[in-house]
């Protein structure tokens, strides 16, 4: 089973970069987007359109901001849009599918670089989102939760720790609630399952030549129950094309979902 996470910084953007001529030829069975920046229902037929795909989305309430969505060529049994709290689901931050033997999540993260009433926001969502994540847990099911999580955990997940760690993203507060993740609720970063090298970046900020020179951060993640741990097998970022200022996670699952 292969699934691909993508923050596409505006659907309409990224198709114009070729995003869509690109999909097909990784054979994805779950593509996972977030920021889609659209009322999906509105688009014209091309910014919604995948062959052999089905397109799910939860839109923002706000025209032009936020939003997540999935495409998937395995019939879901179920989709779930929010997180039953009112700030976070106005805004289109979750999409959940039931394939059966796993639920996979579209999941965007606030960022709080726009400033303190943005940060309180993101901290607001992490509170939230943490109780969330707890449900979860303790459902039965197994669970990839892929997405712009909008925090980079370790000094080896961004080019400049010691620069950044008074700047959102990468903030003491939120790093503690990725171990609170990973260590007090047992979730995976499956990406370090099988690639644990530095300079694996996910997102580029446009200043300073960052793609070109790899200073980034890896913020954009696909985070598994740890019944998965053992049927991770490959991961990539993909960099020969650029469909936004995120890159496409792409990663291998030895998971068999009836189509």
């Amino acid at each position: 089973m292969r699934v691909i996470t993508l923050n596409v910084n505006g659907i309409r953007a990224a198709v114009g970069k070729g995003l869509y001529a690109w999909l097909p030829s990784q054979d994805a069975d779950v593509i996972c987007l977030q920021e889609t920046k659209a009322q999906l229902g509105a688009l014209p037929a091309r910014y919604r359109t995948l062959p052999g795909y089905a397109l799910y989305g939860c839109d923002a309430e706000r025209k032009g901001y936020s939003g997540v969505a999935i495409f998937t060529r395995l019939p879901p049994r179920e989709v779930r849009c929010g997180i039953g709290w009112e700030e976070a689901d106005r805004e289109g931050r979750y999409l959940q599918i039931d394939l059966g033997p796993v639920r996979v999540a579209s999941v965007y993260v606030p960022s709080g670089s726009a400033g303190p009433e943005r940060q309180e926001a993101k901290y607001r969502f992490l509170d939230a989102f943490l109780a969330f994540l707890r449900r979860l847990r303790g459902d039965g099911h197994e669970y990839i939760l892929c997405g712009d999580w909008n925090i980079a955990h370790r000094p080896i997940d961004l080019a400049n720790w010691r620069g950044n760690q008074r700047n959102s993203g990468f903030l003491p507060e939120e790093r503690v609630w990725l171990d609170r993740v990973f260590d007090e609720l047992g979730f995976v970063d499956a990406f370090r399952v099988v690639n644990r090298e530095p300079g694996q970046y996910t997102w580029w900020s446009n200043r300073g030549r960052a793609w070109e020179k790899n200073v980034g951060w890896r913020i954009d993640y696909q985070i598994v129950t740890p019944g998965l741990r053992g049927r991770v097998r490959a991961a990539a970022i993909y960099r020969e094309q650029r469909f936004s200022d995120h890159a496409p996670l792409i990663m291998d699952y030895d998971l068999e979902v009836p189509g």
